[in-house]
Order: C-alpha cells, then sequence, then structure tokens
C-alpha cells in the first residue's frame, strides 16, 4: 500500500511506523515538503519524496503532486491512500486511474474547512464519493457525513493522536525527582501560582493575548499568579508589549522557543491549566499526556480536529469565545475547586492514555485500508 502525503513530520513518523507492524502491510510513504512542516526520516517504513508543483489560477492555490497518479495503479499499489484536499488538480485523476486499474482507494483529511467555500465543499464531497473509503481525523465529522447520506461502511476515522512513549517518559523521570521538580519551580517563580501555561507558536488565530488580558483580573484574585507562554512567532513582541500595557509584566513568563519534551515537561507540570483560546491542534493532546486540564474558547468550529477529544467539565474547561473576562471566570472556577481540579487532571491523562491513543488511531487507518482492498478483491 502506498500513502500520498504533503509532508513527512515527526507527529507523522509514528503513526507510519506502527502502520507497518500490522500484519500484511507493506508501507510506502510518498511525501513532498511543506515549508511549515520540517520533514524527517523514515523509521520503520519505506518513503521516497515527490515534487509538489503549485500555481495560482484566478486567485485560487491549484496543487499537482504527480505520485498520487504514479501509484494510482495495480503495478505499483493494491491501495492507494491520497490527501484529501480540493486544491489537489491531480486527485481526480489519480482516482479515476486506480478505479480503472483495480486499486483500492482511501482519502484522508478534515472533510470540512474552517473557511469553507461553497465549491470547495462539493468538489471535496464529489472527490469523497469517487474513493472506497473515506479516512477522517475526527469522529463528530465522521457522523455529519452518515447524516448526509454516507454508507456508514466506507466512513472510518483515524483521530489525531500523539505517540505518548516520550511524553510520558518525560513526566515520569521529572515527577520521580520532586526535589528537582521543585527547585525548577523556585528558579522561574513557579512555587505559589495558579499556572496557566500556553505552549505553542504565537500567531494571531490563536488568540493567546487572552490569557494576558485575563491576567489583570486573575492578579487580583490570584496575587501569585502566573501566565506563561512558551514560543516563538509574529505576535512575540505585542504581547510583551501588551502584559507591560496591562501593568502585569511581572505575572507573565515568556521564556522563548522550548521544543523537546524533557526540557517542557517541568513547565506542564507546575501548570494547573493549558489554556489555547482558538485554533488549537494536537497542542490539546500534548497537554493532556501531561495530566493538565485543557481551557479553550467555546467557539469549537474554531478549532482543529482534535478538540473531540476535549470533554468540558471532565478533562477541561471552555469559556466565551474572545472573551478574556470569561477567560478570567472560568480560571478563577477551576483554580478555587481544587477536588474538581484534580478530577480533571486524571480525566486528562485518561482521555490520551486510553482513548485518543496513537494505537486506536492506527486502528481506524487500519480498517480503513482492509475496506478499500476488500472492495477490490
Amino acid at each position: 500500500m502506498v500513502i500520498q502525503q504533503p509532508a513527512l513530520p515527526a507527529y507523522r513518523v509514528p503513526v507510519f511506523k506502527e502502520l507497518a507492524r500490522r500484519p500484511g502491510l507493506d508501507v510506502l510513504v510518498t511525501y513532498t515538503h511543506d515549508p511549515k512542516l520540517p520533514n524527517l526520516e523514515p523509521d520503520g517504513f519505506a518513503a521516497e519524496p515527490s515534487t509538489l508543483r503549485s500555481l495560482r489560477l484566478g486567485g485560487r492555490e491549484v496543487l499537482w503532486d504527480p505520485a498520487q497518479i504514479r501509484y494510482a495503479t495495480k503495478k505499483r499499489a493494491d491501495v492507494l491512500v491520497l490527501t484529501w484536499n480540493a486544491h489537489y488538480a491531480s486527485l481526480p485523476i489519480a482516482l479515476k486511474r486506480a478505479r480503472w486499474s483495480g486499486v483500492g482507494t482511501v482519502v484522508w483529511g478534515h472533510g470540512y474547512s474552517k473557511t469553507e467555500a461553497g465549491w470547495r465543499a462539493k468538489v471535496r464531497t464529489r472527490l469523497g464519493r469517487q474513493a472506497d473509503a473515506m479516512m477522517f481525523y475526527s469522529r463528530s465529522i465522521a457522523k455529519r457525513y452518515e447524516q448526509e447520506g454516507f454508507e456508514p461502511e466506507r466512513l472510518h476515522v483515524a483521530a489525531n493522536a500523539l505517540d505518548q512513549t516520550n511524553i510520558q517518559h518525560a513526566r515520569e523521570n521529572w515527577v520521580s525527582r520532586p526535589l528537582e521538580l521543585e527547585r525548577f519551580r523556585d528558579q522561574h517563580g513557579l512555587n505559589h501560582g495558579p499556572i496557566a501555561l500556553y505552549v505553542s507558536r504565537f500567531a494571531p488565530a490563536n488568540r493567546e493575548d487572552l490569557l494576558i488580558r485575563a491576567t489583570p483580573s486573575l492578579v487580583e484574585r490570584f496575587p501569585q499568579f502566573r501566565a506563561v507562554l512558551i514560543g516563538k512567532g509574529e505576535t512575540a513582541g505585542e504581547l510583551k508589549a501588551l502584559a507591560e500595557k496591562l501593568g502585569v509584566a511581572d505575572h507573565v513568563l515568556m521564556p522563548g522557543a522550548i521544543y523537546g519534551d524533557l526540557e517542557l515537561a517541568p513547565w506542564f507540570l507546575a501548570a494547573d491549566a493549558f489554556v489555547y483560546p482558538a485554533n488549537v491542534g494536537l497542542s490539546l493532546i500534548h497537554a493532556m499526556g501531561y495530566g493538565v486540564p485543557v481551557v479553550v474558547g467555546d467557539d469549537l468550529a474554531s478549532h482543529n480536529p482534535e478538540i473531540d477529544a476535549l470533554e468540558p467539565g471532565v478533562n477541561g474547561l471552555t469559556f466565551a469565545d474572545g472573551d478574556a473576562n470569561a477567560l478570567a471566570e472560568t480560571l478563577t472556577d477551576l483554580f478555587h475547586d481544587s477536588q474538581r481540579h484534580e478530577a480533571m487532571r486524571d480525566a486528562a491523562l485518561r482521555t490520551v492514555t486510553e482513548d485518543f491513543t496513537l494505537e486506536h488511531m492506527v486502528d481506524g487507518f487500519e480498517a480503513a485500508i482492509r475496506y478499500a482492498a476488500g472492495r477490490h478483491a
């Protein structure tokens, strides 16, 4: 089987490695280059690069990946998993060639767009109907397709997950050394708290400014409150200036970008809440791996498919979207109820170690592949 991808980022390598371990699956991944996602070397599976061509026609971006068509033949693949993106002009050609050649096809993607255009939704739906199987990142979106009349057996879910191995190793490494963790907290002024943490790239779509805007109110109620924002990006300077303007610079820590779970773990373990106001994605799964409740804006459509892992009141909370005062109130309620807070910590960790796991993601992937193969047996 061949999986065509726009990139081979770090978080996908464990997925394909686990898939290649499954009996009877011979995995080849083709990938191009996405400037936002550095490619890693394959580990445990075969991979080869392809060249993505891009041009603009009438204000619309058109993509062409020759690998989509090259592998749509029985000589090269029994099943072809294709990126489900209406911008690929090569995709409908690949689906037709695969059907003529007797190759099973799976289209894999969101199944929707946060900035949906009518034409794109129609094209995406048409492409989905041409494939043997559709594979979604989100259970809720798959359910929506079923309600719209798609055959349930063709709909599969590979809910996005992270390999928890490094996260849990880093967590246990620090938890097993409580004195060092205590010194870390002392060093960074995190020992009294409460602490609200944000870890990601700084970008307007993420609305990390809301955490800083909520800080004055939180400091009034919790004089030792700290907002910690780890990352870098185009709005870093604006965020620091905002903290100064609001008079809370001493309560806002911005240590810059930090990479690697061993380095990030003590920050997560010091945090009482992980705040990602809008556009949250895999960062939600990452934070829950450390047992940190997640707090996000309640416009769930503004987030990415990983929002399915959030159960408000169980492993995290929501606040009125875009409202810093509402964020402050939500965090205040969380910080004041220690019993509820501890229960949310436990539930967050269970969510990503029992339900939204790499193994379950690959189970969905495997089911889609075997279904598509069975249609051409």
